[in-house]
């Protein structure tokens, strides 16, 4: 809940939207993504906060804040989350020398990218401690959140999905 306090004074008003922001942001915590797949992820968000960009391929990365999920959990509580898939780093990059080839690797480059947007239920998280979220990212653009305080890979981490997952050869008709 947020402060009660009385602002008089110039200065005191700035102390007070501080003690405001504060109170507001609490229990916001990070936004973390685990990228199961071949394909980086090139920046994602949840429900429009912004997450670091570039989760290279069957890698784990994050850094962006302000996610607060409800104080209490309910039936039917979702995240969206937009994210942008491609390539990442430079395989194959030709240098700036010869224009023709490092348009067309440009060009290639562009032409993998593909935008997703995706509403993904959040597990009950009662009676738990609430660390922000992580969104992993699977094979078929399938996604999984959880807003568990413990790391990926620990035992206690609800989570159990191994980092590198086989290619499918196909995947479900959405």
């Amino acid at each position: 809940m947020f402060p009660i306090v009385r602002c008089r004074t110039l200065r005191s008003l700035v102390g007070c939207l501080a003690a405001v922001l504060f109170a507001a942001t609490a229990q916001a915590g990070t936004i973390y993504g685990v990228n199961h797949t071949q394909w980086a992820i090139n920046h994602f968000s949840v429900d429009g906060h912004s997450a670091v960009d570039i989760i290279g391929a069957f890698q784990g990365g994050g850094g962006g804040w302000g996610y607060a999920p409800p104080a209490q959990w309910r039936p039917g509580l979702t995240v969206r989350v937009d994210w942008e898939t491609g390539v990442a780093g430079s395989k194959g990059f030709p240098g700036f020398a010869d224009r023709a080839k490092y348009k067309a690797w440009v060009a290639k480059n562009e032409a993998q990218k593909r935008q997703h947007t995706q509403l993904v239920p959040v597990p009950d998280y009662t009676g738990q401690k609430v660390c922000g979220i992580t969104v992993h990212f699977l094979p078929c653009d399938q996604l999984q959140v959880t807003t568990s305080c413990y790391p990926y890979g620990a035992p206690e981490y609800p989570i159990k999905t191994p980092l590198r997952l086989p290619v499918p050869k196909t995947c479900p008709v959405k």
